[in-house]
């Protein structure tokens, strides 16, 4: 009787397994085509041609005509909002990671008054929606001359990517062990050249983790775009203006234009990322 109620137990143990891995299969599954599924279409409309975009019923291969994209290539003013893009999100990742890695390394390593309450504003930097502090920005922009320039937008942008960037090599810097600094410093190493040759090294990961986020921040972010450039606005801000009166063709390879490349600068820092989620496991 024993021996029979253990063998239920177990085979009830194995089949909730079953059924739970199955439902963890089917979750990611869900979740996949959910992310995934309206890329796909965005591509497919892209690399088909315009006759093809606005056909019905619609195509679910592409039939990888460059029509659409030659139309986005050729409309007017959008290299140079492609190109306004790259220089603000470029902008963007050297400030954040110039500011934020240095402000990580000091929490991570330095206790000073206030270093909680510090901590606590970078993240209350967050707290207050853009479009709120849009007009005092434009404002002030005016008064100093940044407004509708390509130095003005990364600096906002900046402002948005700096938490993101503070708390990653943060959180990385907290975990490589001081002892190796110390280290290096009884072997002659000073603070700067210990950094350099031992937790730089190390912190590669954080710091292109950190680089990733205010890459795809800067590159998706419209509404500063949108209120504090008028000559010099960026892809999503130009689309965003032209999107009422743009055809279908214009708007699908527009926006494969701003998923792509931060879809390709992902891939391409992806090891480091994986690199980041190992060191903060161990």
């Amino acid at each position: 009787m024993t021996e029979a109620v253990a063998d239920a137990a177990a085979r009830g143990y194995v089949e909730t397994r079953r059924a739970g891995r199955r439902v963890f299969y089917a979750i990611v599954v869900l979740l996949c085509v959910w992310v995934l599924l309206p890329i796909y279409l965005l591509l497919v409309n892209a690399l088909s041609a315009p006759a093809e975009v606005t056909a019905f019923p619609q195509r679910f291969w592409p039939s990888f005509d460059l029509g659409s994209i030659s139309f986005f290539v050729n409309f007017q003013g959008v290299l140079r909002a492609l190109w306004n893009s790259v220089q603000v999100a470029a902008l963007t990742m050297i400030l954040s990671i110039g500011l934020g890695a240095p402000a990580g390394y000091a929490l991570s390593r330095f206790d000073f008054r206030g270093k909680e309450a510090f901590r606590f504003l970078v993240v209350m930097t967050r707290a207050f929606p853009l479009p709120l502090l849009a007009l005092p920005l434009a404002v002030m922009f005016i008064r100093v001359g940044l407004d509708d320039t390509i130095v003005g937008l990364a600096l906002v942008h900046t402002t948005l990517a700096l938490p993101f960037a503070v708390l990653i090599t943060f959180s990385l810097f907290s975990g490589i062990p001081v002892e190796l600094e110390e280290a290096a410093w009884t072997l002659g190493c000073t603070r700067v050249s210990a950094f350099r040759k031992v937790v730089l090294p190390l912190a590669l990961p954080g710091i292109a983790a950190s680089a990733v986020f205010a890459f795809v921040i800067s590159w998706n972010e419209v509404f500063a775009a949108a209120v504090l450039t008028i000559e010099n606005r960026t892809l999503t801000a130009f689309l965003l203006q032209s999107l009422n009166v743009s055809p279908l063709p214009l708007k699908f390879a527009g926006g494969a234009a701003l998923v792509v490349p931060a879809l390709l600068f992902i891939f391409a820092v992806r090891k480091y990322l994986f690199a980041m989620w190992g060191i903060a496991n161990r």
